[in-house]
């Protein structure tokens, strides 16, 4: 049985009696790419913020590496917090830091590291992320959006986090961008044995990433399961999401993306 590295258990989400997840099951195994997709109000983004500590759920458990996340009598989620890094829809760079000092933020922040191996180890994520060293200096206002996201993605990893969570990797990129950034992310995932969590509405990043599929609906996990098994299920998201024109051109082109994508998971 494969090791989870997240497993939430019977989580209730409420906001005043807007109820967002309610009974919501959800296990995350080690070194998987797990996407979690649905519609509008879903609750995507806030169930990967209730995964990294950054919002409470109404009821429920969420253990990541087997500790309670949410528990007051463990101290810990600080060191939880640096096991995993965040890539953010948008990059979320500090506009008056310099990519360097960008990169450079986290591990700063642990105060343990002295400022010659920062420098060594900012160059090493920044070299991992596909960034050349005489943009270091650059600030994020001089940089296109495809850049934005690698030094987003090489400051994700700069604590060498085990778990990565990924929002919206490729909005906003042109389709060639698109697919080197997903390249980047298979190649990554692969290299550092990364347990990926993303959540994503673009076709082609999903089935060119995913190992497995969440599906939210009805304020709870409605299938998860490998693409070509969450494509089958029968359910009114799914048909529309998955199985209109795009969606079947996103899986017609997937080979393309990902080589090791087998060719059964496309037959319906």
């Amino acid at each position: 049985m494969a090791e989870a590295i997240i497993d939430i258990q019977n989580l209730r989400t409420q906001f005043g009696r807007a109820v967002i997840h309610d009974q919501l099951y959800l296990k995350v195994n080690k070194g998987e790419i797990l996407s979690i997709v649905g519609g509008s109000g879903s609750g995507k983004t806030v169930l990967m913020r209730q995964m990294l500590g950054l919002e409470i759920p109404t009821r429920g458990n969420i253990k990541v590496f087997g500790e309670d996340l949410h528990d007051p009598r463990e101290p810990h989620l600080d060191y939880l917090r640096k096991r995993s890094g965040m890539l953010f829809q948008h990059g979320a760079l500090y506009s008056a830091l310099t990519v360097f000092e960008n990169v450079a933020q986290p591990m700063r922040e642990l105060g343990t590291l002295s400022e010659s191996l920062i420098s060594d180890l900012v160059y090493l994520k920044l070299q991992m992320a596909g960034i050349n060293f005489e943009h270091a200096c650059k600030m994020p206002s001089d940089l296109s959006g495809g850049m934005i996201k690698r030094i987003a993605l090489a400051r994700a990893l700069a604590l060498d986090p085990e778990l990565l969570f990924l929002d919206e990797p490729t909005a906003g990129l042109d389709p060639d961008r698109s697919d080197s950034f997903v390249n980047l992310i298979l190649s990554l995932h692969q290299q550092l044995g990364l347990t990926v969590v993303m959540v994503t509405h673009d076709l082609d990043t999903l089935f060119a990433l995913s190992n497995r599929i969440a599906v939210l609906a009805e304020k709870r996990v409605v299938v998860i399961g490998a693409p070509s098994e969450v494509v089958q299920f029968q359910h009114e998201f799914i048909e529309k999401f998955f199985l209109g024109g795009r969606g079947r051109r996103a899986m017609e082109v997937l080979p393309s993306l990902d080589p090791t994508f087998k060719q059964d998971q496309l037959e319906q």
